[in-house]
């Protein structure tokens, strides 16, 4: 059944081309007769780069334009074959071998090699080049020696090519979750000759991302890219597993405008929305047939203790803040019922782990914390302050809490609006009392979330230090034999890290789309991870209606 949306108008906007109101055929419409998926993507990307960029609208297209040595299977998450046609794993786990698909291929015509994996690896912990997530690779033997400068002879770091097909691999230890790491854009190879063609290895946003010059892996090739309106994509022809790609290309608009991206999926000009305003969510969520797609996301929302500074110093004060957090009234009154409370850093169900529930929304036992910690019905209250970056939904967040604090524990929290840079500044120095942040993870692993607040960590801008904490996540885990050892692990060290409450879980995110109904081969999961040569259009589903 078709669904009817708000109303019908003409839109005009920068980010990319419409035809007229009332003539000329739809995006949609045309995108589902010739295979073309069209996918609202957020913020223009700062470029295409694996070893540099981090945002997620790159994310989104580079994992179209290539291919790591493992992929996510997109209904379960699991790491199926990528361009390593498999692997096998030492006894002790230490040893990864991965075996080249021989029908791997550039999108040259160039085979891939073990080699191509060495040089890139090489590039990525290279200090001069300055990977943000250079820390992929840590677990690989002397990978952060080399990443720090520590060492400078990148034959000590573990990963050796045996031949042109066999990647052999050496980890610092125990790693289960290094598999899932080969599918993060930061690992995959890029093409030697291209990037040494137009400058040094460490050179940053080089001309080599550029359409006429790049040379990637993927199902897709990169054909056109203009800048701030559209990117374009097309099938390959050299990629391995072509047959099974079933759509002919993909154009990304650059849409940072969510209300912007709203209407064009309203027009019938995507068939994909990076996200969906707050305001209009009700309204998709009462609609028959509604297209709007929600799912639970892999990353938490929460807020950050300074336990070196008065008040957040005191335990108990830490616990009260929380106890007094009602975070059912949160979801459905402020955020619409977009997220789901959260009672840990790592949200349930990542690959089977569910984190112990230690507490929930107890005002009464917040006032009995409160008074304990000697500010009884707010009594001699020092005040307190909570720092948020520049954002509405931030915003709204922080007024919701600092009411219920003054609600249920009658006092006073002051709110710090700071613009993003300065905000950075004021966590990395630990200039704050109470602060906002998330984390969205990286891999489907508790340890993702877990590893934050080791002592010392570089996101642990909290002062929670705790040698049993550093003991379970860096070494008992490692060590553990079976995946139910390893989550009992984990479970223990998030327990001690509630009890000690060095920051207070806020919520877990949800992903939130609007999706055309001829869209097929898009499951929802929990990393809202998309491969692109599952995805394909049918052709007599039309575009979503919008009318008065």
């Amino acid at each position: 059944m078709q669904f009817r949306a708000l109303y019908l108008f003409c839109l005009v906007t920068a980010v990319t081309t419409l035809v007229a109101c009332g003539g000329g055929e739809s995006n949609v419409a045309q995108g589902n007769r010739e295979g073309i998926f069209h996918y609202g993507n957020g913020s223009e990307p700062q470029g295409l780069d694996p070893h540099v960029v981090t945002g997620v609208p790159e994310n989104h297209i580079i994992r179209a334009l290539f291919e790591g040595l493992a992929v996510k299977n997109p209904y379960t998450l699991e790491p199926e074959p990528g361009v390593a046609k498999s692997w096998d794993i030492s006894e002790d786990g230490r040893i990864v071998t991965f075996h080249i698909n021989p029908d791997a291929k550039w999108s040259n015509g160039e085979p891939m090699t073990a080699h191509d994996y060495v040089w890139s690896w090489q590039r990525l912990l290279s200090p001069a080049l300055g990977g943000e997530y250079s820390y992929m690779l840590y677990p690989v033997q002397n990978a952060q020696a080399f990443n720090k400068g520590e060492i400078t002879d990148f034959s000590e770091v573990g990963a050796k090519a045996l031949d042109d097909l066999t990647l052999q691999v050496t980890l610092d230890e125990r790693t289960p979750y290094f598999i899932q790491l080969m599918d993060h854009y930061s690992t995959f190879a890029v093409h030697r000759p291209t990037l040494e063609k137009f400058g040094k290895a460490t050179d940053r946003y080089t001309p080599w991302t550029r359409v006429e010059n790049m040379v990637s892996n993927g199902a897709f090739n990169l054909k056109s890219w203009q800048l701030n309106r559209r990117i374009e994509l097309e099938k390959s022809d050299t990629y391995w597993d072509r047959d099974k790609v079933r759509l002919n290309g993909i154009v990304y608009y650059p849409t940072e405008n969510v209300v912007s991206e709203e209407r064009m999926f309203r027009v019938g000009q995507l068939h994909y929305t990076a996200s969906v305003p707050l305001g209009k969510i009700p309204v998709y969520q009462e609609m028959e047939d509604s297209p709007y797609v929600q799912a639970p996301y892999l990353g938490t929302y929460y807020y950050l203790l300074n336990t070196e500074v008065p008040p957040t110093d005191n335990l108990k004060v830490r616990q009260a803040l929380s106890l007094a957090v009602d975070r059912d009234s949160l979801s459905k009154n402020v955020l619409k019922g977009t997220v789901i409370g959260a009672y840990s850093i790592t949200p349930p169900d990542t690959l089977g782990y569910f984190p112990p529930k230690l507490f929930d929304y107890d005002p009464e036992r917040a006032r009995q914390l409160l008074a304990e910690a000697g500010y009884p019905n707010g009594e001699g209250w020092p005040g307190l302050e909570l720092t948020y970056n520049t954002s509405e939904d931030h915003r709204k967040i922080a007024v919701a809490l600092q009411q219920m604090w003054k609600d249920v524990l009658n006092i006073e929290v002051a709110l710090i609006n700071q613009e993003w840079k300065v905000y950075l500044d004021s966590i990395t120095q630990m200039n704050f009392q109470i602060a906002r942040r998330g984390w969205i993870g990286d891999y489907v692993d508790p340890n993702n979330f877990l590893d934050l607040f080791l002592t010392g960590g570089g996101n642990n801008n909290t002062g929670f230090a705790d040698p049993r904490y550093d003991e379970l996540v860096l070494r008992k885990a490692p060590q553990a034999t079976t995946k139910a050892e390893r989550f009992a692990v984990f479970e223990e060290a998030e327990t001690l890290l509630m009890e000690q409450m060095p920051i207070i879980p806020v919520f877990t995110y949800t992903s939130k789309h609007l999706v055309q109904p001829s869209v097929r081969g898009l499951p929802s999961n929990l990393m809202d991870s998309i491969n692109m040569k599952y995805v394909w259009l049918e052709q007599d589903q039309p575009a979503a209606e919008a009318s008065d």
